[in-house]
Order: structure tokens, then sequence, then C-alpha cells
């Protein structure tokens, strides 16, 4: 092959190499984070760490009298996890000790799952959306080649954050394990194999196969460096019985040393690489609605076998959540990533159903990964006023939704049908003024409806926006431009719906109690319930169906929101308060309270409500 120079053994397939023999290179964004949510946290804890001056990513050592929450919070990130681990490198090259990955290894089915609705828990089947149809495209869309470039970039970033003594367990099927194993031997190196295990379950099986039903996985470890964490007596094994009621006797016809004699650990036996785990039973609480869910006890195996408390656990296709889950459980740290809004949900969900669990925030890239998407499709600067292209960008957005440019105006944008359309900026919220703006160049018009796309809104937009539009008759509607128009082949295809902002309708009242307050849920009207499959729709009687979560920052200040009070359903208690707890301030004064609600697709809606306290 011209231009190419191999000098070992390694897996081709087309899109590795470009038409020079080089290696495309991997994209490696440093973007910033953004905390989105803070669970299980006092604000008091978090004005204490930001006066001992510690980062969003200060990693938690283990210094003499310094607790596992003082120096660390562990991380759930909603995001691609290429541009995620692309913008951990700065802090955790080298810092993460185990990495467990349940890549996509199906071909199409991985993102449809089961979700359960209201009390009576009726069960609707989530589509999956543009983004995660993206991530099956990045997979599948060009057959096995483009998964293993997929899989390749992030194991290669895997690699570089993972620690030296540290350890890689890759879950895979049969279709797909002796490829990945390749990648594996050529990133990591062949040498470092230190197992191939083999996970045996059983399960109901299609009549009229005409073969061995398929009921294992392999799961491949890998070490990095010549020394890793094999915590033997943590995952010993029972003895059989044959073996047991041997202990004792000379075992000369076995051994040929009639001298010695049968002496078991106590602890069991040693293990083999073969495990044999049933999948998580259908009555077991932490059983989710994801078909691909693992069961705990798989996780368990690993975590406890290769972690010490206190190490540093990944899952960057996390899913469900059960690595997370486990690595709380065992007292690990962990950092766990997934491109779908609603897998995120159902993480925070579990994770928090966990007695005492700790500190956890809720991050994504944000505003900075709208940036670096916009720069890379639009350019940099292009008329030289200091911003990105405006005019191509603004014209992108509207072409989505359906609507023609207009020109010659200041805030109007476009027209969508009789209405108009105003476009938020790619890296700002849409504020009350620039709506103000708007709508009054709206009714200088005359027209009777105004369309406001945005990313992101300014706290309370909502409520003062339909104030103002009583004021000037203009008819606002509020859409959310969705992170689905980053995605070249779903704009394309026309995949991208802009969903009106969800309703949301609370009351703050005060109790008989000195400066105690509480929250009531009035009403929730969820954007988007052709989503709800009609059979289900019919059976719904009441709004606080479609709410799934919904938690209470007494005490917002423009940051980030920390979780003061939550109530949510789980698998076994369906039912959902209305009512927050009471909560008492300390002292007179202006407080601004935001109210979280969740719905059952996992998106998110929010409300800010000031009172003053006397």
């Amino acid at each position: 092959m011209a231009g190419f120079d191999i000098k070992h053994t390694e897996l081709i397939w087309p899109g590795k190499y470009n038409e020079n023999g080089k290696r495309r290179e991997i994209e490696r964004a440093n973007l910033p984070f953004q905390v989105i949510e803070r669970v299980k946290e006092s604000r008091a804890t978090r004005e204490a760490t930001k006066e001992r001056g510690a980062t969003l990513f200060d990693v938690w050592e283990g210094d003499e009298g310094q607790t596992f929450d003082e120096g660390w919070r562990n991380k759930l990130i909603w995001g691609d996890n290429l541009l995620v681990m692309s913008s951990l490198l700065d802090q955790f090259t080298g810092k993460i000790d185990l990495i467990y990955i349940d890549p996509p290894f199906a071909t199409g089915t991985d993102f449809t799952v089961t979700t359960r609705v209201g009390e009576e828990a009726f069960e609707a089947t989530k589509a999956p959306t543009a983004i995660e149809e993206k991530a099956y495209r990045d997979t599948w869309g060009e057959g096995l080649g483009s998964y293993l470039s997929m899989l390749y970039d992030r194991l290669t970033l895997m690699r570089d954050l993972l620690a030296t003594g540290g350890s890689i367990f890759v879950h895979v099927d049969r279709r797909v394990g002796p490829h990945v194993k390749h990648l594996l031997d050529e990133i990591f190196g062949a040498e470092s194999l230190i197992n191939e295990i083999v996970w045996c379950y059983t399960g109901p099986s299609s009549p009229g196969m005409r073969a061995y039903a398929n009921k294992h996985d392999t799961i491949y470890w890998y070490g990095r460096g010549a020394s890793w964490t094999f915590n033997v007596d943590d995952v010993r094994l029972p003895y059989a019985e044959s073996t047991q009621r041997n202990e004792g006797r000379r075992t000369g016809f076995t051994t040929g040393n009639p001298d010695l004699v049968v002496e078991l650990n106590p602890l069991g036996k040693y293990p083999e690489d073969w495990w044999q785990i049933p999948v998580e039973a259908p009555a077991s609480p932490v059983r989710t609605e994801y078909p691909t869910q693992k069961p705990e006890r798989l996780l368990t195996k690993i975590l406890a076998g290769s972690t010490n408390p206190g190490d540093l656990v990944a899952d960057f296709f996390v899913g469900s959540g059960t690595a997370a889950a486990v690595a709380e459980k065992l007292g690990r740290r962990w950092i766990a990533c997934d491109l779908g809004r609603y897998a995120i949900h159902v993480t925070r969900k579990r994770i928090l159903d966990i007695p005492d669990c700790k500190s956890f925030e809720v991050l994504n890239l944000g505003k900075y990964e709208r940036q670096y998407w916009s720069v890379a499709t639009f350019g940099d600067d292009l008329d030289e006023d200091g911003t990105i292209s405006l005019f191509e960008y603004v014209a992108f957005i509207l072409k989505l939704y359906g609507a023609t440019a207009t020109t010659g105006l200041q805030h109007l944008h476009g027209k969508h049908s009789d209405a108009f359309v105003h476009v938020g900026a790619v890296d700002a919220p849409v504020t009350f003024d620039e709506v103000t703006s708007a709508v009054a160049e709206c009714a200088a018009l005359k027209a009777g409806e105004l369309h406001i796309l945005g990313w992101e809104w300014e706290m309370g937009l909502n409520d003062l926006v339909s104030d103002d539009a009583k004021k000037h008759a203009v008819k606002i509607v509020l859409r959310q431009i969705p992170r689905e128009v980053m995605e070249a082949e779903a704009a394309r295809k026309g995949d991208v719906q802009f969903f009106e902002l969800a309703y949301l309708e609370a009351s703050i009242e005060p109790t008989k109690n000195a400066r105690e307050y509480r929250v009531s849920l009035e009403n929730f009207v969820i954007p988007n319930p052709e989503l709800v499959p009609d059979e289900v729709r019919e059976q719904i009687t009441r709004w606080s169906d479609y709410v799934d979560y919904w938690a209470v920052d007494w005490d917002f200040r423009d940051d980030t929101f920390i979780q003061g009070w939550v109530t949510y359903r789980t698998r076994r208690d369906r039912s959902l308060e209305l009512v927050s707890d009471p909560h008492v301030y300390e002292a007179p004064g202006e407080y601004r309270i935001m109210i979280k609600v969740i719905d059952v697709f996992g998106n998110d809606t929010s409300k800010l409500v000031t009172v003053s306290v006397d």
C-alpha cells in the first residue's frame, strides 16, 4: 500500500487512514464545564469550598484529616463523551484508576427505553431523540468501520486518562468482541491484556433457533503499566460442596504427593475468568427500563476486585447508571457521562435512592460546546466585528425552524407563516430586555404573533413575557432551540423539533412559624405530549403524572442550582409529593427560590420566585 508504513500487526478498516497513509487526528477540544446542579450539598458547604480555593475538578488525594467530601464531588456529565473526555484531559490525565465501558454493540436498539408515567406506572416507549440517533449514526452509520472509528478515538482518550497501574474493562458481545480486542491490543499493547472474562447468563430464547442460544458477553481487562490492583480476597467464591468435603484429606491420588493435605481458604476459592451472574431480575429494586442494563453484581465484582476505597472510577457510556451506583455503594469516587438526557435523569435518581449517598454534581459543556460547534460550522469572526458570523448562524436556525429571513429589522430575524421570529444568541440566554425590544418592534409593525427561539432563558422570563405580551396585544411563543441542531445529519434530514417551553405553576406560602415557607406545585404542562403514545395519554387524568422529579433551591444566587429539597418517583414508590417540606430562613431578607421540575422524558423546567422574609 503506497504511503503506508506498518511495522506491527493491526486491524485496518475504511477511514482509519487517509489517502496519504496518515492516521486521522483525534478531536481534542478543551472546553470548560458548567455545573448545572449540585445534589446532596448545602450552600454553606459550597461557600466553604470556595473559601479554600478549591477548583471545579479538585481531585481528592486522601490527605490526613480530610474527608471524602471535602475535596471531591462525584460528577454526572451530560454530553458527547468524545468532547467530555478531551475536556477532562487537562485535569485528569493519568488520574482515573478504573474505567468501565459498555459501548453500544447492538445495531439500533440501545436508545429505545420504556419509561413509566404517573402513579399507575403506565408504560410509554421512549423513542431515540435526534441526539441519540446521532450516536447511532456515528456508531453504525457506515457499518463496522464507523463503529471501530468511534471506539478507537474514545479508547485512545481513555488510555490518556487512565492512571499508571489503572485498569480498563471493555464490555462487548460476540458481534464486535474480536475486532475490539485488536483495537485494545494496538492502543494499550497486547502485553497489557490481564484477562478475557466471560460473563454467562440465562434467559428466554427465540423459538425455532438453529444454533446455540447466545448467552454470554466478553469483558476485556487491560492494565496500564506492569502493576494493577487485584483484591482477590474481595472476589473469592464459595467452594463446591464436594471440595469442602475433602478438606483435611490427603491428596496423593490427585497430586502425587501422599503427604499433602487439602487446606481451604476460609474466604473461598480463587475466582475463574468466567462468571455466572444472572441479569437484574424484573422485581429488583434497582431495575430500570433500560434494555441494556447490566446487573449490579457484575459491576460489584469488577470494582471490588480492581479498585480500593476512594479510587476514581469512570464510565463514559453510563446508560442506566449501574457503574456509578456500584461505585457509590463501594465508596469509590466516580465520573459518569452519557449523551442521552434521559440516561442522566435515570442515573441521578438511582444515585439519590442510595442511602447516605455523597454529594455529586450534574454538569455539561453548555454554551462552550455551542461556541465550539458554531465556530466549526460558521467560522470564527467572518465579518471581523469581534463575534462569530451572526448572519449565517441565524439563517441556519431559521431554516431548521421552517422560517424565512427578513431584512431591515433590528430585533426580528425572520417570519414563520404570519408570525415574526427572533433567534437568541448561541452563547447567552435570551433576556427579558431582548424579548421586550422584539415585542415593541413587532407591535410597531402591527403584527400579532412573535416566536422567540432560544438555547437558554433568563430566569423567570416566562412569567414576565406573559405579562408584557398582554400590554402590546402580541402573542408570544417561546420555543427551545434543541441540542440536536448541532448534529449535521439530523439537521440535513429534518429531524430537529422546536418544542414550546413547558408551563410550570407553583406557589410559595408561609407557614404559621416565623420565617418558614413551603412550595406547592400547582400545575405543569409537558412541552411535548405527542411523545406519549395515544393509548397512554388517554389514561392520564392528572397533570402531575407527567412530573417525575422536582426539587427546590431555597436561596438561588444566579449560579448553580443547589438542591435543598427533592421528591421523585421510583420503581417501588410511584407517589410524588406536591408540597415541599417547610424551610426556615435564619435571617430576614429577600430570597430567590428556584423550583426545578423534570418530566418523564428527562427534560427539565425551572421557575424562579422571589419572597420577602420578615
